[in-house]
């Protein structure tokens, strides 16, 4: 199997983990969910991460979204799949993404220890060398990359084709784009990252993963297009109406980075329950309301062109 050393670009598509009725995976709203995304343009599915609920599936589970994700994709987009946690597990869940056919694997922190980056080289680069698949990096809570850790990671391991950064920290941003430049794809990894992406946009960072393309991925795009574009009037228009009102939502609860994702998709109609594993909590009754409200009325000024998903 050859595997073209590229991290997907542009508008990352981060499906959900859909639960039926008795709380287990439900495969034909996730089937669902990942043909929605690929409809829209997206350019590429990573499934079984963050919005995943990585944290609270099972073996099987895992397993069975890998398999959903790669039998819909059918090669049109390339299939990532979350992998980390503890060393052993990373290890298993990498060999398992390649036995499916997964291109890649996007690394996800290591379970509780805040490591030196002496540590955090070796838990990388342990999980990166074990197979052949492209490999991307995850900046966030306890596992954060100084650039010398990372230029010496991407030196040795041409499997590494991007960084995410869920961090937040310019300063290191600055370094790490400016010293290492494209032998890395750049990944806005933000909670929310339209939020950030005005800014990550002037460093370097071109691509990153959205939420709320699960349910209007036609504005993520259409903001995406002006930022490229320079149009900021528009920018500014989508920013302050329909982002900033969602993302206030968001941060009012921890968890609701994902739960609040489910509940967007069923506002517009898409097969998914406003239902979560612990500890992340569902979306309240009142919030929910919110987000219908600020959807509704976004959906009136920036229309989908795919009206029966809009409207069922």
């Amino acid at each position: 199997m050859t595997i073209e050393r590229k991290s997907p670009t542009g508008i990352l598509g981060f499906p959900t983990a859909p639960y039926d009725e008795s709380g287990t995976i439900d495969e034909k709203a996730l089937a669902t969910n990942i043909e929605f995304l690929i409809s829209e343009g997206l350019t590429s599915i990573f499934i079984a991460c963050g919005s995943g609920e990585f944290h609270a599936i099972n073996r099987k589970e895992y397993r069975t979204m890998i398999e959903v994700a790669i039998s819909v994709a059918k090669g049109k987009v390339p299939v990532y799949t979350g992998v980390g946690g503890n060393i052993t597990d990373a290890l298993e869940l990498v060999k398992l993404s390649e036995e499916l056919g997964a291109e890649g694997y996007l690394i996800l922190p290591p379970y509780l220890i805040e490591g030196e980056q002496e540590g955090l080289y070796n838990y990388y680069k342990t999980i990166v060398e074990s197979s052949h698949l492209n490999a991307i990096l995850y900046q966030r809570d306890n596992a954060i990359l100084q650039l010398k850790t990372l230029q010496r990671l991407v030196d040795e391991l041409p499997q590494i084709v991007g960084l995410k950064d869920g961090h937040g920290d310019m300063e290191l941003n600055l370094a790490m784009t400016q010293t290492i430049g494209d032998r890395l794809e750049w990944l806005n990894g933000m909670p929310f990252a339209e939020i950030t992406m005005p800014a990550y946009a002037g460093i370097g960072y071109n691509s990153y993963s959205s939420a709320m393309s699960n349910y209007v991925p036609h504005i993520s795009r259409m903001y995406y297009n002006a930022l490229l574009e320079g149009n900021d009037q528009l920018v500014k228009e989508i920013y302050t109406e329909v982002l900033l009102p969602i993302n206030e939502i968001r941060k009012s609860k921890k968890g609701y980075a994902v739960s609040l994702i489910k509940a967007g998709m069923k506002i517009v109609g898409l097969p998914v329950e406003n239902t979560v594993r612990p500890p992340v909590v569902p979306v309240s009754e009142e919030d929910y309301a919110k987000l219908e409200n600020i959807v509704k009325s976004a959906l009136e000024k920036y229309p989908a062109e795919n009206k029966e998903v809009s409207n069922s």
